[in-house]
């Protein structure tokens, strides 16, 4: 049996989550080794790979999404439960500091 394991995060881009946002948030999450899904609170979830599906959640600045990964035999309370457990809380941790990054900003200092 696996359980998902979740984190909730803030939009931080000032203009929320529209396309410049989403497709760097969607580019790593297709780098991650585990699948992601987002989704509002309580809404039903999309796969964070997935650029179309990202930005029709609408989320704004400041809005809360909750990011998770299933399918790992995460409460396997063996040594590699253990370790999947620890991977998926790296891959939610790293991508939800990267959805409270203002993107917007990230880019444009970048040029």
């Amino acid at each position: 049996m696996s359980l998902p394991l979740t984190v909730t995060t803030t939009v931080g881009a000032a203009s929320g989550l529209h396309a410049r946002p989403a497709s760097l948030f969607v580019q790593a999450a297709a780098r991650q080794p585990l699948p992601v899904r987002v989704a509002r609170p309580g809404q039903a979830s999309v796969d964070a790979r997935s650029l179309l599906s990202v930005m029709s959640l609408g989320a704004g600045h400041g809005e809360t999404l909750e990011l998770s990964v299933i399918g790992t035999e995460t409460d396997s309370e063996d040594a590699q439960g253990a370790q999947d457990r620890q991977v998926a809380r790296t891959v939610l941790d790293e991508l939800a500091a990267l959805l409270a990054t203002d993107l917007d900003a990230v880019v444009q200092a970048g040029r």
